[in-house]
């Protein structure tokens, strides 16, 4: 694999600043080297305002990433700034990837990811790479295997009165 680099915002709990770190690691020892837009302990976000720290701080993050990665662990399903952090990248029309945390088995996604997510996988950097470059565009377990077809609600763009 050629050495190639690539904007991206790691959507991720604090408690897993370390995982961000071994993630970009294990993907620059196999050729792929990521410029991370994301919020961690090395570039912590002192800021108090909720609203600024979306529009002043987050927003402008995702925007300049082409892809989100979403670093799924047990705390992940249910952090409200990871759940605003896949919206907002879904309405900007970015890829999100979810990766699965090294020992996630057992471990749920959280709703966005499972209703945004362009590709799921887990802790390989072939697979990582593959989901941010749009050769992946399925879902694993944790363990690696296929995840069974996901129910997504489908809806008519027509008017109330044709349905």
């Amino acid at each position: 694999m050629s050495d190639e680099t690539k904007n991206v915002f790691i959507s991720h709990v604090h408690e897993d600043d370390e995982l961000v770190k071994n993630l970009k690691d294990l993907l620059g020892k196999n050729g792929y080297q990521v410029r991370d837009g994301s919020i961690d302990s090395s570039k912590p976000n002192d800021a108090k305002s909720e609203e600024y720290i979306k529009s002043g701080v987050l927003a402008p993050r995702i925007n300049w990433a082409s892809t989100l990665i979403v670093l799924v662990s047990p705390k992940t399903k249910d952090s409200w700034w990871v759940n605003w952090e896949v919206e907002y990248a879904e309405k900007q029309g970015k890829r999100i990837v979810g990766v699965w945390a090294n020992g996630a088995q057992g471990t749920e996604a959280p709703d966005t990811v499972d209703m945004y997510a362009d590709a799921m996988v887990g802790w390989q950097a072939d697979r990582v790479i593959d989901a941010m470059t749009g050769k992946i565009n399925n879902w694993t377990d944790p363990d690696g295997t296929t995840r069974a077809a996901r129910s997504i609600p489908r809806y008519s763009c027509g008017t109330a009165a044709n349905r």
